[in-house]
Parts: structure tokens; C-alpha cells; sequence
């Protein structure tokens, strides 16, 4: 079964909730850049957050940037999504790994980092694009997302995000929910919500159990008579091709491109997100400098 988000809301109109699969999406993720088990948990909930995000957004050619930037072993983690359900990323330490947790979960709060900065950043397609920052908490992604929405845009949300990494270091379960309250919500109503949250199983553990994201809304907040207003396959693509990079190269400048033929006569690039190699002999490179 493909990977899919589903987009809800309450009866009363005062919870708006996503849920995803996204189990295929982060073994894409893994195979395409070689994670070690704790950066694949980490990519994959920050590849799982952004597609959640993503497709909130209207305009087809809306993109955001979701990137996570900490003081642990592991760099920034960048992804890139749309309202398409597409998403891409990338690493600076794929191999960076750590220790399991005392509690045999993996560190992915310990590889991200304490100190540093979450960012998102949204292109709608006007002059500049919205920029918004936040201090990360945990590292751990989720609570840094919590904390984000509460600063940056004043949204009272619960978010779980996880990725169950399997013996062989493959994904054998993947997904994601964002809760957010909207105006009105009742005191009562918020906390049957942190009660259900306390209780609640990892989303990484239902997804495993079989659970679709129709029933994982319905097992945590059926009480509250979800209707289901969208369902989207999501997956991990890049939209990267030869005329992008060409781009690339000529944002480098007349001055840079000379240095380059003039010393190298090619130029190999590699996408960062699926890791394609294009490659420009020197003619390639001339037409680009005329």
C-alpha cells in the first residue's frame, strides 16, 4: 500500500488534525542516501513533518523548506516539500550515528542536538518568502515543532512523529499526526485531548500494529466525530534535471565558470537530494559562458 496523509476536522470545527504513512517515503530516504539508523529516524521525522506541512499549502508551485540545524554529530537536516505530497531531503552526516537510549530507543535527540535552530521557510511565490525561526528544545523533532508553532505562529498543536528502524536497518514503520486547536475550542474539549495524548501508543508503534491513518484518527480521536476532508499519496521525489543545474552553474557567475574550465575543462554536480551526478564537458560549459 502506497503512503498517504488524510486531512480532518472535528464536528464543532475546533480541531484540525493530519495523519500519515510515510513508511515507503523514509526507506526511499534511507536507500537513496545510506543513513545509519538513528540519522534515518531523524530524516524520516523531519521528511514526514515537512510532507504534513506541505500540503497545506494552496499554490501548485507553493514549495517549503523545513530545515533543523543543532549542535550534535548528525549537521542540519533539510527537506523540501509541496502541496503535491512530494518531498525530498537530505543529511550533512548520513553516517553519523549514536547509542541507543537507556530506554532502547534511538538518539535521535543526542545526533540532532539541544542547541541550534529550527527553520521554515515558505515561497508562495511573491518577492520574498516567509521565514520563520525557532530554538530548538529536544532535538528530538516533534517538540521542536511543538515549541515552533506556539513562537513563530501562535498554534496550539500535538505533534508525534516516528520511524521504528528494523533489524536489517531498514524502515519497517513510518508516520506522523499534527493536532492543532483552532478559535473556540473549548477547555473541557482540550483536556479530553491531553488525555488521549498521555495515553497514547508512538504513531511509529500503530502504524507497525497495521493501523491506516483513518484508523489511527479514529483509535485516538474518534470521540470527537472526525470527518475526513482530504486523503493524498505522498512520496519521496526530486524534481532535479539537467536545466536546473545548468541554473546552478550559471548563478556561479562568468568569472567562476571560466576558473573552472581553465583549470578542471568539466565539472561534475551532484544533486544533494538523490545524489544524481550531471556532468558538463568543457563544450558544455562554453555554451553555458556564451
Amino acid at each position: 500500500m502506497k503512503d498517504y496523509i488524510i486531512r480532518g476536522i472535528d464536528k464543532k470545527g475546533n480541531i484540525r488534525l493530519f495523519v500519515a504513512t510515510s513508511t515507503h517515503m523514509v526507506e526511499e530516504a534511507r536507500k537513496t542516501h545510506g543513513t545509519s539508523p538513528t540519522a534515518t529516524a531523524a530524516l524520516g521525522r523531519v521528511l514526514t513533518a515537512a510532507v504534513l506541512l506541505g500540503i497545506t499549502m494552496k499554490g501548485e508551485r507553493d514549495a517549503l523548506t523545513f530545515k533543523i540545524k543543532g549542535d550534535g554529530p548528525i549537521g542540519s537536516i533539510i527537506a523540501v516539500s509541496n502541496n503535491g505530497g512530494q518531498v525530498k531531503g537530505y543529511v550533512d552526516n548520513p553516517y553519523a550515528d549514536l547509542p541507543s537510549r537507556p530506554d532502547g530507543k534511538l538518539d535521535v535527540g543526542g545526533l540532532v542536538g539541544k542547541n541550534g535552530q529550527l527553520a521554515i521557510i515558505k515561497d508562495l511565490g511573491l518577492k520574498e518568502p516567509y521565514i520563520g525561526y525557532s530554538n530548538l528544545v529536544s532535538g528530538e523533532i516533534a517538540e521542536d515543532l511543538v515549541h515552533y508553532f506556539h513562537l513563530s505562529e501562535q498554534q496550539p498543536s500535538a505533534i508525534n512523529l516516528g520511524v521504528l528502524v528494523d533489524k536489517d536497518i531498514s524502515v519497517r514503520a513510518a508516520g506522523g499526526y499534527i493536532l492543532q486547536l483552532l478559535p473556540g475550542v473549548e477547555d473541557k474539549d482540550i483536556d479530553r485531548i491531553e488525555g488521549i495524548l498521555k495515553k497514547a501508543k508512538p504513531i511509529s508503534t500503530l502504524i507497525h500494529q497495521g493501523l491506516s491513518p483513518e484508523q489511527v484518527m479514529e483509535t485516538l480521536f474518534g470521540e470527537f466525530e472526525m470527518e475526513i476532508l482530504e486523503r493524498k499519496e505522498i512520496e519521496y521525489k526530486c524534481n532535479c534535471n539537467r536545466k536546473r543545474i545548468e541554473g546552478v552553474l550559471l548563478s556561479l557567475g562568468k568569472e567562476e565558470i571560466n576558473k573552472i574550465i581553465e583549470e578542471d575543462e568539466k565539472a561534475e554536480i551532484i544533486c544533494h537530494f538523490c545524489n544524481k551526478k550531471y556532468h558538463f564537458s568543457k563544450e558544455d560549459l562554453q555554451k553555458l559562458m556564451d
